[in-house]
């Protein structure tokens, strides 16, 4: 843990900044969920979030997929165009609170750096 800054975390993952990594990797979030790991850039994130946003108004499940975990039919696009993830609606709205409170909690240091730094 003394090589990461943590942001926010929930029971399906965590998302952090590197202390020590390329200086053009500093400002990256990583975020880990599943076996999934994305280095983004906060705008990347925005991105991630509407993705998120836009497959779960666009897909309605079948009652056996919405009670079976082990179904994986959500197609979640990333900020890179050419990966994709397969999710259940559990792991889908799990990774959605991992990353509105990671946007959050960014948001929310930049705020409070601002007032401390006036």
């Amino acid at each position: 843990m003394n090589d990461i800054n943590p942001i926010y975390h929930n029971q399906f993952g965590v998302a952090f900044q590197w202390k020590r990594n390329r200086a053009k990797d500093l400002k990256k979030i990583q975020m880990v969920f599943r076996d999934t790991g994305l280095l983004l850039t906060q705008e990347e994130l925005v991105q991630f979030s509407r993705h998120i946003k836009c497959t779960l108004d666009s897909n309605t499940l079948c009652k056996d997929c919405a009670e079976n975990e082990s179904c994986r039919v959500l197609l979640l696009d990333t900020p890179a165009p050419q990966v994709s993830l397969a999710m259940n609606q559990k792991e889908l709205l799990a990774v959605h609170d991992l990353v509105q409170g990671t946007l959050f909690q960014l948001d929310l240091d930049h705020m409070l750096g601002d007032i401390v730094n006036d």
